[in-house]
């Protein structure tokens, strides 16, 4: 049995039947290739495990990416800051793309940042298929994913926080103050945080001996508007909860405006808790109980983790969960006795 051959380009034209520069081009993200070629291409790259070598005269270019699949939450500017941070620690800048899907790096942009180079990519809240994985490796593209919408796979690097603990944490509390009517607004279900959120919110019931209500647990999308569409739905039941736990701040400022608008104060008639600590929580009216998940801290460990694979460095830990914090403010209080 013959050695096994050396990944090289040359021996991914000759099994691809194209030539050598059409490869290279392939992999460096050029143009001018034909969209059937290029597929299949970067089909055997994958299958391979190909991964471009770097010169010894390369070195940092002095850009990290930072690619979001959505910018509509002030906890971008969270995350904006902590990679901002952690860069220039490193003497580099930020660009700062958006993908509008959360499916992951397209092949178009994966060949943008392939064309002019980058010390690493901190990818937010993206789903990346093996096919995109193998994209990455294949140009050898750093990267890192802040809060992965889905599992990621055992050789990507993630960084996220204890979604699970603070949603126990939030739920235990309110179940502290007398509530047993309590209703959860998630995220998207396929978004693994919102999952784990709602998990901690049924272990903290469940401990506490009362029953999940499948009719209190509904799935919005982080936004102001889910908030206030399914708090006014949670309001409007003929049993309605006496406290909601918001799967965002922005969330819970719509179950905010819900409130306002039935009528019902907070926390006297309702209790309310968040989950971001984003500033506009301390400043919200009333301030805001909710949980503290370190987004800065994420980021900047995100991009200094993207910055060692770039520079060859072995990361102690490829899966990396920090710390969430319950903080009590003024939304939540005992429940109101019911009226006869």
């Amino acid at each position: 049995m013959s050695a096994k051959r050396r990944v090289t380009i040359a021996l991914i034209a000759e099994e691809a039947g194209v030539s050598v520069p059409t490869v290279s081009k392939v992999v460096n993200g050029r143009p001018e290739v034909a969209p059937e070629t290029r597929r299949r291409v970067e089909r055997l790259l994958h299958q391979h495990g190909y991964k471009r070598r770097t010169g010894q005269s390369d070195g940092p270019v002095g850009l990290v990416d930072l690619v979001f699949a959505e910018i509509e939450s002030p906890w971008a500017m969270e995350i904006i800051r902590g990679a901002e941070t952690a860069a220039r620690e490193a003497e580099a800048g930020v660009v700062v793309s958006v993908l509008h899907t959360h499916s992951g790096p397209g092949r178009d942009w994966l060949d943008r940042i392939a064309a002019r180079r980058t010390d690493g990519v901190v990818l937010v809240a993206s789903r990346l298929t093996r096919r995109q994985h193998g994209q990455l490796l294949a140009r050898s593209i750093p990267f890192v994913i802040v809060d992965p919408e889905g599992e990621p796979a055992p050789d990507v690097a993630s960084v996220g926080a204890t979604n699970w603990h603070g949603g126990l944490a939030a739920t235990r509390h309110l179940l502290e103050l007398g509530h047993r009517r309590i209703g959860m607004i998630g995220g998207p279900p396929e978004m693994l945080c919102s999952r784990a959120r709602i998990d901690g919110y049924r272990a903290a019931l469940e401990t506490a001996g009362v029953p999940v209500d499948p009719e209190l647990i509904r799935h919005g999308d982080f936004l102001v508007d889910s908030g206030y569409v399914h708090g006014k739905a949670f309001l409007e039941l003929p049993d309605p909860p006496t406290a909601i736990f918001a799967g965002s701040d922005m969330q819970a400022f719509g179950v905010f405006e819900a409130a306002r608008r039935a009528g019902l104060r907070v926390p006297d008639d309702l209790s309310v808790v968040g989950f971001d600590d984003l500033p506009l929580a301390r400043s919200a009216w009333p301030p805001l109980t909710t949980v503290r998940q370190p987004l800065e801290e994420m980021a900047a460990l995100a991009t200094r983790m993207a910055l060692e694979i770039s520079r060859g460095d072995t990361l102690e830990t490829r899966r990396v969960e920090l710390a969430t914090d319950l903080l009590v403010r003024d939304s939540t209080a005992p429940p109101a006795p019911r009226r006869a």
